[in-house]
């Protein structure tokens, strides 16, 4: 399992984030809620990841 790409994040991926105004990134669940929440941000589960979900 990957490191999330958010800086300084040692936590695994858990998590892919579709940008449209970007690269796309894999990051764990706490980048995700709180990076989701901009306006046509889509977030997709990886596979393997559900234990990781917290």
């Amino acid at each position: 399992m990957t490191e999330c790409a958010q800086a300084d994040c040692a936590n695994p991926a858990t998590v892919r984030l579709h940008v449209p105004w970007d690269a796309n990134r894999e990051v764990c669940t706490a980048h995700a809620r709180a990076l989701v929440q901009r306006e046509g941000i889509v977030a997709e589960p990886l596979d393997g990841a559900a234990e990781e979900w917290r």
